[in-house]
Formats: C-alpha cells, structure tokens, sequence
C-alpha cells in the first residue's frame, strides 16, 4: 500500500478529528452526563469482565491510542490476521459443527455419529471415557465401573473399527479429544482408515495431543513432562511428514478455562503452551513452515460476550506475530490461528436447566462473531450426564440458526471498527504478553509447569471466582438470584439412560477376545519393537501403529510405554 494511502488509513485512528471528539466529550461529561447520573444513577456495582478488567461507561476513538489500523487490524486474509484467517470468512463456508460425543460402547456411539449426521453436523468429534483417557483397558481394575460414563471406551482396533461402522473416512473428518494415548486413538483411526481403503491423503481429523495443558488443568496426565512432550511431539513430526491433511495438536484453552481460568490466562497460557511445541518440533531440525500450518488451537467461548469475541481476535493477532517475528516464518498459513471453541460447560448449572441453552447461544454466538473456524455447542443437560438426543439436537440447531437466520455470517469480523471491542482486543492482548514474559522468563511453558506456576494462577482464579458468587458480587440466574422452587429436580429433564454395567461387560468380553483370537508371536514382536524403539529414543508412532495392526490393545501399549518413561504423580503446588 502507498504511503499516502497508508497515512489516510491511519488518520482515521488518530486524525485531526480527535482532537475535536476530545473537545466534546469533556463538554458531554461536564453538562450532560451530571444531570443524568442525579436522575439515573448507575448500578452500584463494579463493571469489569471476567478477567477483571474494568471497563468505562463509553469508549471512543480517544481510546484507540496510537491505534494504526493497517498494524493493529489490516484486512482478513492477511497479516496480522485480526479480522480473520480468510478474507471471504462465512461468506464462502459456514464454520464446521463438530459435536462432541461418545459414550457408552462403540455400538452406542456410532449411533449417535449418525444421528448427528443425519441432523446435519459437519464433522466428528470424538469423547473417551476416563480408561481410555489415561490409557487402560476396561477389565483393568482401575476401570471398573467407569467404562463408557462420560465418552466411549476404545481398548481395541476392533472398537474403532465398529465406531466407524458404515461411515467413510475419506468424507469426514474427525476429531479426537485424546492426550497421553493419541498414538495410539490414532493409529487405530488410521488402521481403520486403511481398512476403508482411504489413502493416508484423504485423511481429515485433529488429534488433541496437548500434555502441557493436561498438567495445568485436565489432569488427565500418565507420563512426566519432558516425557510426554516428547511422545506428543512425535505424533506432531509423523503426522506432518505423513498425514497431509491431519492436524497433529489441538492447543488447548478449553481446559484451562473449565478449571477456573480468566480469558486473560487462558490466552496466553495456551500460547505459551504453542511456543514450546513450536521449539520442540524445530528442535529436530523441521523447518517452521513445514509444520507450523498443521498447528491447531480450541478454546472456550465463555458468557461474557464481548470479551470472548476480543480474546478470539488478540489470540489470532498475537500468534501471527509469534510465528512471524519469533520464529520467521515465512508462509502467511504458517501465522494462521486456526481454531475449535467450544461454549463454555462451566456456565452451565443443574438449576433451571432449560435456560442453559440461553447461555449456550449467546456463547455460540460470540465465538462465530470472533472467527472461529469449528464450533461445539453444549447441551443443556450436560450438567447431569452424557447428552441425550433431544438435548443434543437442540444444540446443533442453535448453531444452524446462528448460522443460516441471523445475519452475521454474511460479513466478515462485522464488530470490527467497534471502539470499545479494538480497545479490548488491544488490552486482553497486552495483559496476555505480561504473562507470557513471566512464563520466558521461566524458561517456557515446560519449565513453568514443572515449578507450578499455571496451576497456581488458575487455582487462584477459580477461587476468586466462586468467592464472588458465594458473596452475590456475581450473579448467576438461577443459582444465586432468581431462584424458583423445585428447579434442581433431576426428574425435570429427560436425561439419557443406558446401562453401564452392559457396556462394561460387553467392552470386557470384546478386549479378552481381541487377545485370544490375535496373533501372539506378532503381537509380541510388535511390543518389544515399541519398547527398543522408545529406550533408543526413536520417534514412537510408527511402532505403535504397527502394534495397533498386530492387535496390541491400548492398555498394553501404554504399559510398555510406561516401562520406559515412567509415570507421574503431581506434586504438591498450593
């Protein structure tokens, strides 16, 4: 762009016309505003988000301080990516809906794929159970009676096998929340995959594979940290050389934000999270570019709205620059945030049930206005259990009326310009950098883990929180004000039932079949390679695709991963 051009751009920012906007403020709150606020006092309250960022009764171009448009906003499509990664946004392609779900047994769950399917998903999302989680199978003791409780259980390549039943691989794409185990989810996708006939280009899909945020809020941990990273960050480098069109991490928020965390620290703990995957995978000699337009990222969009849609645009802006002036990169796509929210289940209360779908619009709607590029929306019943059909379809229509009756995907970032949403963007931005300076100066996300600083600051956070709640300085409908009697009667919403000791025993019986019915010369040979492979320090995927294609169940591969790297107990932080 010319200069001249250039300056008259910015000149819309911090124009001669300030000058006379700053003349009639001063006028607005000597003559008007008094008058108003001795007829009509403000609430006696303090305005600030989530974050606790306080908030003015006005925002203006006087706001914009030093605001130059072309720097801190541009255009879609282009560097810094603020109005978003692609310059036609939803005016080309509605964001993909991608439900999460799962549960009970593989049967149950292929069900519910094509259910959602039929109402007119667009791509798959995948809940394990907490066996699956933390990588054992249902008959060890330690999955007795939690097999299917809150996603489905897969020991066995045959369970994928029957997920996947009459769905072809090669026409959607999955996503996988899966963390210590992703080696192994993912080989048995592909194996499935393979089995379709599906070449390894065709094949679409995320696996969440994100230990750093597993130590910081999911918990979900099984080996210690340089350990861990180590395997996801396999994943990362086979996927990339191997896998096209896969997106070998999910950078997590979600999870760090559903444990107490602000927006604030949610952003930038999920960046620093990126930058450490980011100098692990150069590290191994991969050149930025290679691999950094596989990167994907998933927060939460929570119920304070404009904050949500500013996180969302600082998020994109400060990793452009991340990836650009860290890391010199040179593809535009490598400084693309691409990302996944999902609305937020810790809105969500047992009281009132029904008025989570409230929530559960706005926050929808607050992710779309901030760009994102696949969207989950929460059921109303999630506070009791697994969703149930009904409760599950209403979700996915609340994403197809965002999309197709109200407006705002016919215009790209419609809320940009906005004063008060570019001077939030601007400050959740420069709070996000404070934090992530601290995490440097630690020496990255890995090392500020290990000293507990994360966990700290969203213990912190979630109990400030909760104090304000349990005080009546927020205000929660439902549970702390306009309360109604009867409203926690469980008997009030249709909730989904299915017997879990069946499914137990079921997944049981199918996991000892897998072992007597397979090859154990092979199956052997293959576990013993996994575990060579893994002691010289070699990249762990392809050993455990192969064990996967021996029929090697998930427990016993994460048993002979666990013989080499060991496993973790969080230590006492707090």
């Amino acid at each position: 762009m010319k200069l001249i051009e250039r300056e008259k751009m910015t000149e819309l920012y911090r124009g001669e016309a300030k000058e006379e906007i700053e003349r009639s403020l001063r006028r607005w709150e000597q003559e008007v505003l008094p008058e108003w606020l001795s007829r009509m006092p403000e609430r006696e309250k303090e305005f600030v988000t989530l974050s606790g960022v306080p908030l003015n009764r006005l925002y203006t171009p006087l706001d914009l301080k030093d605001h130059d448009y072309m720097q801190k906003l541009g255009f879609p499509g282009e560097y810094p990516f603020t109005r978003g990664i692609h310059a036609t946004m939803y005016r080309a392609r509605i964001w993909t809906m991608r439900m999460f779900s799962g549960y009970g047994g593989p049967e149950e769950t292929n069900e519910r794929l094509k259910m959602l399917i039929r109402a007119g998903e667009t791509g798959l999302s995948l809940a394990f159970d907490n066996p699956t989680l933390v990588g054992v199978d249902p008959d060890d003791p330690l999955a007795e009676g939690s097999v299917g409780i809150v996603g489905v259980s897969v020991p066995t390549l045959l369970d994928m096998e029957v997920i996947f039943r009459d769905i072809n691989l090669g026409e959607v794409t999955t996503n996988m929340t899966i963390n210590p185990p992703a080696p192994v989810l993912l080989s048995f996708y592909l194996a499935v995959a393979e089995k379709q006939g599906v070449p390894y280009d065709k094949i679409g899909g995320t696996t969440q594979n994100d230990p750093l945020k597993e130590f910081i809020a999911q918990k979900t941990y099984v080996f210690p940290p340089e350990a861990a990273v180590k395997i996801a960050v396999d994943v990362m480098e086979w996927s990339v050389k191997n896998l096209p069109k896969w997106n070998p991490v999910s950078i997590s928020g979600y999870h760090i934000r559903e444990a107490g965390a602000t927006a604030v620290q949610e952003l930038s703990f999920t960046l620093a999270d990126g930058i450490e995957y980011v100098r692990q995978l150069m590290a191994r000699g991969m050149d930025v570019d290679e691999f950094a337009p596989r990167l994907s990222f998933f927060f939460d969009s929570h119920i304070n709205f404009f904050e949500e849609i500013a996180k969302f645009r600082a998020a994109r802006r400060m990793w452009a620059k991340i990836m650009k002036e860290w890391f010199g990169a040179k593809k535009p796509r490598s400084m693309w945030m691409r990302f996944h929210v999902q609305t937020a289940g810790c809105s969500l209360y047992p009281q009132q049930p029904w008025i989570n779908i409230v929530r559960t619009a706005i926050e929808a709607l607050a992710a779309v206005l901030g760009g994102c590029q696949s969207l989950h929306t929460n059921s109303f019943d999630e506070p009791f259990r697994v969703p149930s059909e009904f409760a599950a379809k209403i979700a996915l229509r609340t994403q197809q009326i965002i999309a197709y009756e109200t407006g705002v995907a016919d215009v790209v970032d419609p809320l940009g310009g906005s004063y008060f949403v570019e001077w939030l963007t601007d400050e959740i931005e420069e709070r996000a950098w404070k934090y992530i300076d601290k995490i440097e100066k630690m020496g990255g996300m890995l090392e500020a883990v290990k000293k507990g600083f994360p966990q700290r600051e969203v213990e912190e956070a979630a109990y400030k929180f909760q104090k304000e709640v349990e005080e009546g300085k927020r205000i929660i409908v439902g549970v702390n004000a306009f309360r109604e009697e009867g409203e926690e009667d469980v008997r009030r919403v249709p909730l989904l039932e299915f017997n879990q000791e069946e499914v137990e025993r079921r997944q049981v019986e199918r996991v000892r079949r897998v072992r007597a019915s397979r090859d154990q010369e092979r199956w052997k040979r293959a576990l013993d390679e996994l575990e060579r492979a893994a002691e010289r320090g070699e990249n762990v995927m392809p050993y455990v695709l192969n064990a996967v294609k021996a029929h090697a169940t998930l427990g016993e591969i994460m048993a002979t991963l666990k013989r080499v790297y060991g496993t973790y107990a969080e230590p006492p932080y707090f």
